[in-house]
């Protein structure tokens, strides 16, 4: 049972560094301040142009409106902030519809590497992607878990393994709660 528990550790760690490594890099990224850049280009768009109100979702007006600026655009979901649409994920290129105060405007904006990879850690990336992330996040636990569970039930590693958890345990109440 043992030696199951190291192999499926080491294969699930080595399956999922490659989206580790990006979340550590863009978190840490992030936190030094460094939060990427985006190109902005508000679009020109025809006088008669509108977001019609007559479509039954924001979605299928946003779409409309996009397949005459740019037929070949397709985002996967809407992120509605009052008058601001965003069109959604935003790890690409991307599109801000603003209807404030009876005008439209449309921003075509372009991520550049360190802000997608930011987009991608906060979980406004492409959906398929986010269902990764959900399954991510339990290898991770089982990796947390089988390596504390490992080091545990090792006689000559026991010792150290309570010593250090217990020490990172009580650094993070300490950072986070105090």
């Amino acid at each position: 049972m043992r030696a199951l528990i190291i192999k499926l550790h080491l294969m699930i760690a080595a399956f999922f560094a490659p989206v580790l490594l990006m979340v550590a890099l863009s978190g840490g990224l992030y936190l030094f301040g460094q939060k990427g850049q985006t190109e902005r280009t508000a679009l020109e768009l025809p006088s008669e142009l509108t977001l019609s109100e007559l479509t039954p979702t924001p979605e299928e007006a946003v779409s409309n409106l996009l397949q005459t600026i740019d037929p070949d655009f397709d985002f996967e979901y809407l992120k509605v902030s009052g008058d601001l649409l965003i069109t959604r994920p935003t790890s690409n290129t991307y599109y801000e519809i603003n209807r404030s105060r009876g005008d439209l405007t449309v921003t075509k904006v372009d991520p550049d590497w360190i802000k997608a990879l930011v987009e991608l850690h906060k979980g406004h990336g492409p959906t398929s992607f986010k269902q990764f992330q959900k399954i991510m996040a339990f290898g991770l636990l089982f990796i947390v878990l089988s390596g504390l569970w490992l080091g545990l039930t090792a006689k000559n590693l026991r010792n150290n393994t309570l010593l250090t958890s217990f020490s990172g345990l009580i650094v993070f109440l300490i950072l986070a709660f105090f």
